[in-house]
This record gives C-alpha cells, structure tokens and sequence, in this order.
C-alpha cells in the first residue's frame, strides 16, 4: 500500500492553554492531508461538489499518543486500507518530523450525493472517473 504524505507546522492557533495542538485540531490535519492525497491523483473536490458528488467522513478512531506543540513541523500519512464502490477506510498518522508517532487514526469516509438545495445527503457509489483513479493508485 502507497503511503501519502503531506508536512504540516503547527501555529499558535492550533495550540490550547498548555501550549500543545488542542487535539480536535488534528482532524483538520487529517483532513487536509486528505484532500491534498486527493488532489496529487487529479481528484479535485469543489469539482466534484458542483455536481453534488462528495466525501464525509462517517467514523473515526483517533489515538492521541505524545503531544505536539507550537512550531513543531509535521509529517501526515494517508494510506487507504480499504478501498469499496461507495466508502474508503484509511490509516492515517501525525508524526513528528523526527520519526515520533504523535497521533494514529482509522478514518472511513463515505460518497455521498448532496440534494440540490443540499438538505438531503445520501450515500452513493463513487463516480467511475473518481474511483478508477483511485483503484489505480493502490
């Protein structure tokens, strides 16, 4: 399996009182990393969403194994472990650029198509384009 990944800094502003990354900031991590994985296979989502095809994630497993703090430059993975018609599982770490395991996740997200006034989310089946692209990464 092809390991992704994507550095990150950390800013003041993803820090909490004690100086370390307030730890609902590293699912923005996780997510960016995502997209950016997304957009090196040519997969641009605002593309995709004009047409009311998306990702959400629909479960995550998050352990929090050693702190990260202000200015510390890290290293985020994406690795798809699971690849489905309609849903994809990955595994996915923070470390610190030294090699430190700081944060590992389990993340599944889901296709979904959005309703045209986007109050109706379903679940569908990736779009071939997108998951073709996909298949052929892993």
């Amino acid at each position: 399996m092809l390991t992704f990944e994507w550095p990150v800094r950390v800013y003041y502003e993803d820090t909490d009182a004690g100086g370390i990354v307030y730890y609902a900031n590293y699912l923005k991590f996780l997510e960016r990393a995502r997209t950016e994985w997304l957009r090196s296979l040519g997969i641009e989502q605002d593309a995709w969403l004009a047409q009311g095809v998306g990702f959400v994630v629909r479960q995550v497993q998050l352990d929090l194994l050693q702190p990260a703090r202000f200015n510390d430059e890290l290293i985020v993975t994406v690795v798809v472990e699971r690849l489905g018609k309609a849903s994809m599982v990955f595994t996915q770490q923070v470390r610190h650029r030294h090699g430190a395991i700081l944060c590992q996740a389990q993340v599944k997200a889901a296709c979904v198509q959005f309703g045209q006034s986007g109050a109706s989310v379903k679940a569908v089946p990736m779009p071939p384009a997108i998951f073709e692209v996909l298949q052929r990464a892993n």
